[in-house]
């Protein structure tokens, strides 16, 4: 978890909490340069995931959509767009919220991308 002020994290040695300074796109940076090939990150930062994604990375949204090099540039450009029309006063609704389909389509996209990651580590080994 990494965000520019304290987010309490359950203890697990899995999971870490990094606070980064505040400002703009800080946090972005710092996952970004601290990522590497093959890594999971859970974001519905369709920048950071288009930067993940160009750099290797797996990146999945809280619906459980999957990024890929198939489809970022079209999230991204939707993103560009949708922002222009709010910038120019025009009221997009913005995202519905979240529900139990979305919780359980990012809980089945999330345990598949572990299982196959899991996999490719024990034919490594």
């Amino acid at each position: 978890m990494v965000a520019n002020q304290p987010v309490p994290v359950p203890k697990n040695r899995f999971v870490n909490a990094i606070q980064v300074a505040q400002g703009f796109d800080v946090a972005d940076n710092y996952i970004v340069q601290h990522s590497n090939t093959g890594d999971l990150v859970i974001t519905g930062d369709i920048p950071l995931a288009a930067e993940l994604v160009e750099k290797g990375c797996l990146a999945i949204n809280p619906r459980g959509e999957l990024y890929s090099a198939d489809n970022i540039r079209e999230r991204l450009n939707m993103r560009d767009f949708m922002d222009t029309l709010r910038g120019s006063g025009i009221d997009t609704g913005g995202q519905a919220a979240l529900n139990q389909t979305d919780t359980r389509n990012f809980a089945n996209q999330l345990d598949r991308l572990l299982t196959k990651m899991a996999n490719q580590n024990k034919q490594l080994q």
